[in-house]
Parts: C-alpha cells; sequence; structure tokens
C-alpha cells in the first residue's frame, strides 16, 4: 500500500505543530521540539522540520510511504521535485539517525 508523504519546511514550527495537528485532528506520531515533527494518518504522511535555510512553508518533498519499498529512494521529477520512496520502519531508522532522542518506532 502506498501512503502520499509531504515534507514542509517551517520557522514557526510549535505553532506548525498546533495548527497541523487541529487541521490533521490528530497530534504528531513523532517530534522533536524545535526541530522535527511527524504524523502518519491512514491517508497521509506529513512531516515538518524547522529549516533556516529553506523559505517557510515551501515544499521540501514529497514521495511515497510504500510497503513493498527495498530501501528508502529518491528521484526528480520532470519539474525539478524530489520524490522519495520507504517504507515506515525506513522513515523511522531515518528519524532516529538525525535526531537520536526521538526514538521513534512505528505502529
Amino acid at each position: 500500500m502506498k501512503k502520499l508523504h509531504i515534507a514542509i519546511s517551517t520557522h514557526k514550527i510549535e505553532e506548525t505543530i498546533k495548527d497541523y495537528s487541529v487541521r490533521l485532528e490528530t497530534g504528531p506520531c513523532s517530534s522533536v521540539s524545535g526541530e522535527y515533527a511527524l504524523w502518519r494518518t491512514e491517508t497521509l504522511n506529513l512531516s515538518i522540520c524547522q529549516d533556516p535555510e529553506c523559505t517557510s512553508g515551501k515544499l521540501r518533498h514529497l514521495g511515497w510511504e510504500d510497503s513493498s519499498a527495498t530501501e528508502l529512494s529518491e528521484e526528480a521529477d520532470v519539474n525539478g521535485i524530489v520524490w522519495e520512496s520507504f517504507t515506515a520502519q525506513q522513515q523511522a531508522n531515518e528519524i532516529n539517525e538525525l535526531w537520536p532522542q526521538a526514538t521513534y518506532e512505528p505502529k
């Protein structure tokens, strides 16, 4: 099964977490204070990252949470948008590598 993944940059992470939690009707399943948050719903995988090098609200990349992915991969489409493909566990491994304090495990 594939689930759309959207990754967005922000300069206002705490406000964005509150806003998106209301919009998605649930809180993030993983978050790192001041840096990162991830929501995994039945239909969407959404991450936000505090990134001072990106314009706030900018699309960082798109992708697929894909239970059949053999490894985390990425490729650019015809418009230059980066698309990733990964399993929930591969995403968790990447989160925990970048932020060891997250200790995130997908459900």
